[in-house]
């Protein structure tokens, strides 16, 4: 999905969305902290966690779409997973980059 895309369908689901009343908010924020297994996480515990998944890359991949021939395809897809990988390092070392 497109950035553009994505982001007009949060602006769907965000408009779809009824506010709270400030008293419902109010009556929520209450609950959830009256709630002993939804305690709010103390400026320690923010200072101390960490992000998790994979590191952002220095140089991040830029998503295009090319037409291959079907043989071509089926060639670079004939070793299994990691064939896009194996098509940029082809496509690298034919340009001497």
């Amino acid at each position: 999905m497109s950035p553009e895309a994505r982001r007009r369908a949060l602006a769907a689901i965000k408009a779809s969305l009824e506010d709270l009343t400030p008293e419902e908010d109010a009556e929520i924020t209450a609950a959830a902290e009256a709630d002993p297994d939804a305690r709010p996480f103390t400026d320690e515990e923010y200072a101390r966690a960490r992000r998790i998944g994979r590191p952002p890359a220095e140089n991040p991949k830029k998503l295009v779409s090319v037409r291959l021939d079907a043989d071509v395809l089926a060639r670079l897809r004939a070793d299994g997973a990691g064939w896009q990988t194996r098509m940029n390092a082809l496509l690298r070392n034919s340009l001497g980059i």
